[in-house]
């Protein structure tokens, strides 16, 4: 009995993980394609998962995440600032500039924490929660790259604050997490911003995974 209950949460964490990529809801019967399940056995995890708010069905049977999903989230953001402040604190140092790890939700980026430097003289004020459409900023572009499967880093000027320029680079290698690394400033970017970036997206990731 313990290792079916096992193997039915692998499935439902396999289950989510699949509605989570950013695509367009899937029937139970796609589902089931790509997770080499049978029907039956995706029925049995939808009809547990939507007990519980983590999936939902809209009119035309297709499956999404539900909002139960977005409590989780909630709940997770703290840790993942406790987990980000001593990077993004070295990075800001280094840079001289503002250090910040920004999270996707849905077509949003949201900032999660954000470490200001202690030895410049003017510094752009970013504030936690500060939420942008990933579209604009280079926080924003890396985590759509993310989505891609690319890894590149970004550089933006302008975007979101006038004469601002914004460097990010995304935390790869987590699954379960859509997120950049990055850091803006008024000044001129030192050359090595962008290396440094990746590192310290890098460094996150393994910190976190």
């Amino acid at each position: 009995m313990a290792a079916e209950s096992v193997q039915t949460l692998e499935r439902g964490l396999r289950l989510l993980r699949v509605l989570a990529d950013g695509k367009a809801g899937r029937t139970p019967t796609e589902l089931a394609g790509e997770l080499g399940l049978s029907r039956p056995v995706v029925y049995r995890l939808l009809t547990a998962l939507m007990a519980e708010g983590f999936v939902r069905r809209d009119a035309e049977g297709r499956v999404h995440l539900g909002f139960g999903v977005l409590v989780l989230a909630q709940a997770v953001q703290p840790l993942l600032r406790a987990a980000a402040v001593p990077t993004l604190r070295r990075l800001a140092e280094e840079v001289g500039a503002t250090a910040h790890l920004t999270v996707a939700e849905g077509d949003d980026g949201l900032a999660v924490a954000v470490v200001e430097p202690s030895w410049t003289d003017m510094h752009v004020a970013y504030r936690e929660g500060s939420r942008h459409p990933l579209t604009r900023g280079a926080a924003g572009q890396a985590i759509l790259a993310l989505r891609e499967g690319r890894g590149d880093y970004f550089v933006s000027e302008g975007q979101l604050q006038e004469g601002a320029r914004g460097v990010a680079a995304p935390v790869t290698g987590l699954p379960w997490l859509e997120a950049s690394v990055g850091v803006v400033t008024f000044g001129p970017l030192d050359e090595r911003a962008g290396a440094r970036v990746v590192a310290a997206a890098a460094e996150l990731s393994a910190a976190l995974g």
